[in-house]
């Protein structure tokens, strides 16, 4: 039978998803709320940026 509570002890991630998790957090992306910003700041000003 497995022991998930010793197998949880070794465990160790693989560096590519280390790797992959620096390089996603690091970005700085646009999200839901920027754009949103952005559509607001245009209505009010009546001019489109994009």
């Amino acid at each position: 039978m497995i022991d998930y509570e010793e197998e949880l002890k070794k465990f160790e991630p693989c560096l590519d998803v280390t790797d992959a998790e620096d390089a996603i957090y690091d970005r700085e992306l646009t999200d839901i709320l920027d754009i949103l910003q952005d559509i607001l700041k245009e209505a009010k000003s009546g001019k489109r940026t994009r």
